[in-house]
């Protein structure tokens, strides 16, 4: 019997770490990511994915035209998936918040891609991008509900 026990208790501790990291995934599999989107209100342009990294600026504008938001969106390896780590400023890079908000992969498919907040950062719960001909959708969940952002692929 005690065997037994010292045996769940190690297959436990060997599973934890391996149920807490998300999907299996590379930063190539995001490439479909890679160009620039936008809307009157937003502006996305994702590099393409280079030496284990994907990332992005983001631009965010007011009603009046002006810039209200700059973020910065990285989505890097870590061990056998992906982690996003984003950063939000005011006009005058004056930080919205102290540290990165990262979110783990929790799934992705041909042309999305979903990551959900860690917990370290309040801010985004989840965040998902998909991509159906040239229209690059943002679906965002908050404490205080969900929305999605579709914006337009300009160029090619």
């Amino acid at each position: 019997m005690r065997r037994l026990l010292v045996l769940s208790v190690l297959t436990l501790l060997v599973a934890v770490p391996a149920l807490a990291q998300g999907p299996s995934a590379k930063v190539t599999d995001l490439s479909w990511m890679t160009g620039r989107y936008s809307s009157d209100s937003l502006e996305e342009n994702w590099a393409p994915p280079r030496g284990g990294s994907i990332a992005s600026l983001v631009r965010g504008m007011g009603p009046d035209g002006t810039m209200n938001m700059m973020e910065f969106i990285s989505i890097e390896e870590a061990g056998d998936s992906l982690v996003l780590r984003l950063k939000q400023w005011n006009p005058g890079m004056e930080p919205r918040y102290d540290g990165f908000q990262v979110m783990n992969l929790t799934a992705i498919g041909d042309k999305t891609v979903s990551f959900k907040n860690n917990g370290e950062v309040a801010g985004l719960d989840e965040l998902s991008y998909s991509l159906v001909g040239d229209t690059f959708t943002i679906s965002v969940k908050t404490p205080r509900g969900a929305f999605d952002i579709p914006l337009t692929r300009q160029g090619h």
